[in-house]
């Protein structure tokens, strides 16, 4: 199977994104890989999709209990066998897995890093004895000591490739500078890897920095818009996630505070409710969202600053997954990075400590430039943006300026007349006249003390901001930040060139516009579905389906599995399990608005966007999954009779295919069998077993055929009555 055909069957899509096929295709010929992709641009699919081509088990390195979970579940919702081995698990539960993984049952194997190489390693030999196919090591940026999440566990990593010599390790990031990623190439011992780097850019949200004042207040009139969705709100302690939680669900709002001082118990149930939707807000600290693929939380907020860009923009990226718009809001104060810096600093470190300040520093001139946010983001992970970008609040401002020569030179001539020996509060303080224990006499004798008394203290620092964005200004990398000249200073104070500053500024867009008209009453509807759906197979709502699934179904209004079939999300797998339900309900809403039709033929056909060699070739029926061809041949009326002589096949492996789609639901069981032969089919195998068919068939006698005892146990299976 080609890995595009894979990818339709398996996950829903008809087109892979970013380098995601480049990337694949570079583990199917066993090399090895960095990948280096955005939050929520598709890394999963880079291994998940390998483990289903290669014969043998994948080994997934993750860090996290619930991001095991999250991922198990949603590729078994998808068809693929996957488990997870951690310490949640009772022993019972271990040994059975054991089983599984003996008797090649199990695809993907999620291991965090200190069960692999920690006091427990029986398991690499016991690895070592299953055909490994491929090892892939997810949030690689953990094991750099330079990465803003180093985990020390994550070192362990580095003898994979001792005991792993010949199986490829695909290695991924959504976060590594590039003192990062060399770090991470070094420490992994990878052989001559293909190093991949997709853009970065999150088009779909919307970048916001506002300065902090009530910040509560902010907060409330912020979520006054997002009443009914999912969003994430982080701060820099424990105390406040527990607090602003409390606030919010005074104000009426479901929220619940997490951070790594909590029982386990409670953050596991807290991580479920909001992956199942029942809590609409987390209120937390860091330690919460690394790899939560929940793909319908509308926006994040950091109520303090975060401590590098690599964390903000990972932060940001839990925004948003399924590509509809959403938020990225931060409040920012000044207080906030003198906090950190004191974070920063590491005791007996200076190179490290140097390093840290530094990447602080980037984030507090994101947080105060005065240009496209999107560019400077972008620019960080060295990838060129254009601005403007339409979608941060710089660019979706109009400013309205002034002259501002004069200011600019008395800012400057201060700086300069102190020797530029201070930060931006002793300037403020020196050019209003203000108190403040380190201007001297001698400094109050100087021509350009208090030359500024008739602007206010924060116009001042607003003023010396942009003066900083505009280059006229420098601040040093010092753990206190100093005010320096630039080279384009000269030309000011000489009145060379003019100097514009902001007066006023006005907002031109506050919110990105949902380019999808649907029709809102059935997306409702869709959603009520869904979470029962959810309920029923006991996992979050969005890995049934995306919400952006859900809109396309909402806009488009198909009518058919075969147009279903072309919504975002729905593979094979999840067309049989749940197409019908949702079609039905579609068709139902079109009857009860006058009869609307299909609108499929709007729809962009991106997804289906073909290689040159298969635009030139028509599709045959070798070209598509065997199984659902039988699938489609059945449910357009033909008998396993006709399929199998028209397809050419023998009726038992037409019998298998159909098999398959009653255990996941596409085919209901008496429509192959009839009710009371399926009680004697039941009973029977209930007493011996369904190892084998043979013995069964035996039992049964000639008036039951194999495909009649295929179909109940496919159906015994997925009621989980064996």
């Amino acid at each position: 199977m080609e890995p595009v055909q894979a990818l339709q069957k398996y996950f829903g899509y008809n087109s892979f994104r970013h380098q995601q096929e480049a990337i694949i295709r570079h583990v199917l010929n066993k090399k090895d890989v960095l990948a280096l992709m955005p939050t929520g641009g598709g890394k999963s699919v880079c291994y998940q999709l390998p483990a289903v081509l290669l014969q043998g088990l994948t080994i997934v390195i993750s860090p996290l209990i619930a991001l095991m979970k999250d991922q198990v579940d949603s590729l078994n919702v998808n068809g693929i066998p996957a488990a997870f081995y951690n310490s949640s698990q009772s022993s019972q539960e271990q040994v059975q897995l054991t089983a599984r993984l003996r008797n090649n049952e199990i695809r993907l194997l999620y291991l965090a890093p200190e069960r692999l190489f920690g006091n427990e390693s029986r398991l690499i030999s016991f690895l070592k004895s299953l055909p490994v196919s491929l090892i892939a090591i997810d949030e690689a940026h953990c094991i750099s000591h330079w990465g803003h999440d180093f985990r020390p566990e994550y070192l362990m990593l580095a003898g994979l490739k001792l005991e792993f010599p010949d199986i490829p390790v695909i290695a991924l990031t959504a976060t590594a500078d590039k003192l990062t990623k060399k770090d991470i190439l070094e420490k992994l011992n990878l052989k001559d890897p293909g190093v991949f780097v997709s853009s970065f850019n999150r088009e779909n949200i919307t970048y916001r920095v506002v300065p902090k004042k009530n910040y509560f207040g902010q907060l409330l009139n912020f979520l006054n818009d997002h009443k009914e969705d999912s969003g994430i709100i982080y701060c820099l302690s424990r105390r406040s996630t527990e607090e602003l939680a409390e606030d919010l669900k005074g104000e009426g709002y479901s929220a619940a505070p997490y951070h790594a001082g909590l029982d386990n118990s409670v953050k596991a149930n807290t991580q479920e409710a909001f992956l199942r939707d029942e809590v609409k807000i987390i209120v937390a600290t860091i330690a919460f969202g690394m790899g939560i693929n929940k793909s319908n939380v509308r926006y994040v907020v950091h109520a303090d600053m975060p401590k590098n860009i690599e964390g903000y923009y990972q932060e940001t990226g839990r925004a948003g997954r399924d590509g509809l718009p959403s938020e990225a809001l931060l409040l920012y104060s000044p207080g906030d990075a003198t906090k950190l810096k004191k974070f920063a600093t590491i005791e007996d470190n200076p190179e490290q400590s140097r390093i840290m300040l530094k990447k602080l520093d980037d984030m507090v001139r994101y947080s105060q430039m005065h240009s496209c946010r999107r560019q400077f983001l972008l620019k960080y992970f060295d990838e060129d943006f254009s601005a403007p970008c339409g979608s941060c609040d710089y660019c979706l401002t109009e400013f309205k300026t002034f002259d501002g020569t004069l200011i600019a030179q008395k800012a400057l001539s201060a700086v300069a007349r102190l020797k530029e020996r201070f930060g931006a509060g002793v300037v403020v303080d020196f050019l209003r006249a203000g108190a403040n224990p380190k201007i001297t006499e001698e400094h109050k004798q100087l021509k350009t003390y208090g030359i500024g008394a008739d602007i206010s203290k924060a116009d001042w620092q607003r003023y010396l901001r942009e003066l900083a964005a505009m280059g006229y200004l420098q601040f040093t990398d010092d753990v206190y930040p100093v005010l320096k000249l630039t080279p384009k200073s000269e030309s000011v104070l000489k009145g060379l060139v003019k100097v514009e500053l902001i007066a006023s500024q006005t907002v031109t867009d506050q919110q990105p516009k949902v380019a999808l008209e649907y029709e809102a009453e059935l997306l409702a509807t869709l959603k009520n579905l869904r979470r029962d759906m959810a309920a029923k197979e006991n996992v979050p709502p969005y890995i049934i389906l995306s919400d952006a699934g859900l809109v396309e179904m909402a806009t488009y209004l198909p009518q058919t599995l075969d147009e279903l079939r072309l919504i975002s999300g729905f593979g094979d797998i999840k067309l049989a399990r749940y197409g019908r339900e949702f079609l039905m309900l579609v068709e139902g809403y079109c009857r009860s608005k006058g009869g609307l039709t299909s609108r499929m033929s709007q729809k962009s056909q991106k997804r289906e966007r073909k290689t040159k060699s298969e635009r030139n070739t028509r599709s045959t029926p070798k070209d598509m999954d065997t199984a659902y061809l039988s699938y489609s041949l059945f449910k357009q009326g033909q008998t396993v009779a006709e399929i199998a002589a028209a397809r050419g096949l023998a009726t038992a492996t037409i019998e298998g295919h159909l098999s398959q789609y009653i255990y996941t639901g596409g085919i209901e069981v008496n429509e192959l069998v009839a009710d009371g032969k399926r009680l004697k089919i039941q009973d029977v195998v209930e007493s011996y077993g369904a190892e084998t068919l043979g013995p069964l068939k035996e039992v049964l006698g000639e008036d039951y055929s194999y495909g009649e005892i295929k179909a109940t146990v496919a159906w015994m299976r997925k009621e989980k009555i064996i």
